[in-house]
């Protein structure tokens, strides 16, 4: 973890409510991208994505479930496992498709799925 500032420390002695000051929002920010959980979307870094937990950490999920469920070599569309009645009970369930698409490309870095183009948009078969 990173020390205070004298800024920042002088700010948790003596907060003002709503004031944060942007040296705060900094060092968190910061600490977020450090641990993956942060991912900048310009150059300039004032538009930014908070992820409750990151890519490889879904695909995990994801495939624990596909595993669990003896589901390998099988294929799916992406609404089945973010929408579909099999994965109400999971974590994953109601992902938005952006981060399980993120997901899924960490799981195919691992040779453990391939996304692929369907009729009606895209799948993925697991491994």
């Amino acid at each position: 973890p990173l020390a205070p500032t004298p800024r920042l420390h002088q700010h948790l002695l003596n907060p003002r409510p709503g004031k944060l000051p942007l040296e705060a929002i900094q060092v968190v920010l910061e600490e977020l991208r450090k641990n993956g959980n942060l991912e900048w979307l310009d150059k300039n870094k004032t538009s930014f994505l908070i992820m409750w937990k990151r890519p490889e950490e879904w695909g995990k999920l994801i495939y624990q479930w596909v595993s669990r469920n003896g589901l390998t070599n099988s294929v799916f569309t992406l609404y089945e496992l973010a929408s579909g009645d099999d994965t109400e009970s999971e974590e994953f369930h109601g992902l938005d498709e952006a981060m399980l698409l993120r997901a899924l490309q960490a799981l195919q870095q691992e040779h453990k799925a391939e996304i692929i183009t369907l009729d009606d948009g895209r799948g993925v078969k697991f491994f």
